[in-house]
């Protein structure tokens, strides 16, 4: 069971399109398998939509109905083709599957991060630049304690974790940003698989950490 969404700013964000691209492949991997915030974003849109039938109607331009005339006349763009998972070079647990967001993008092979702790870059095709990563932390382990000079979304794909604010277990979703000073510790019955996406950087406590982090791109 799921215990940890996403606020309302960002699913409204992303069903409008203004998430950036690493915050909205978060985002969008907790949504879709997340029942509840699917309902919730189809009450914000219908809420959306009540508040622009309100707006007093604007004057269109004058050539408006030639240019959505030559739209419809317009050749069709070429078909879709469903994203495969051909890039995603990460190897996961036994039963775990990659989440349809990710789909489409590429990952290294799982690197060394420290003693039973593993990470990935993900690569969006369509924002190359977007600091978006995997972390695979092993039963029993933790991260440095640290905060953020902006934000972090972590979307759990497989395993649980604590940071002494909350539980955090698959198909949860978290933000921290620089009032949280915390330490994810993963719980001892199994290894614990993440998706993160950070804007600025990862403030890791100690010399060590701070390098570690500064390979990471975090």
């Amino acid at each position: 069971m799921m215990n940890h969404h996403p606020d309302d700013d960002f699913l409204l964000a992303l069903a409008a399109g203004n998430l950036d691209n690493g915050p909205s492949l978060v985002v969008s991997s907790h949504v879709e398998g997340c029942v509840h915030c699917q309902k919730r974003i189809r009450v914000l849109e219908t809420i959306g939509g009540d508040m622009l039938e309100a707006v007093d109607p604007a004057v269109l331009a004058t050539d408006a109905l030639t240019r959505a005339l030559a739209a419809i006349d317009a050749p069709p763009p070429p078909a879709f083709k469903p994203p495969t998972a051909v890039g995603l070079r990460a190897a996961l647990p036994v039963g775990m599957k990659w989440p349809r967001s990710l789909h489409g993008c590429t990952t290294t092979r799982w690197r060394w991060l420290g003693p039973g702790m593993r990470w990935s870059r993900v690569t969006l095709p369509y924002d190359r630049a977007a600091n978006v990563f995997l972390l695979r932390i092993g039963a029993g382990k933790k991260l440095p304690m640290h905060s953020h000079s902006e934000v972090e979304l972590t979307q759990v794909l497989y395993g649980t974790f604590h940071d002494g604010r909350a539980l955090f277990g698959p198909g949860d979703f978290d933000e921290a940003d620089g009032s949280i000073l915390h330490q994810p510790v993963v719980l001892a019955d199994g290894e614990c698989i993440c998706l993160a996406s950070v804007r600025g950087k990862v403030m890791f406590e100690g010399a060590i950490a701070r390098w570690f982090g500064g390979l990471v791109g975090m």
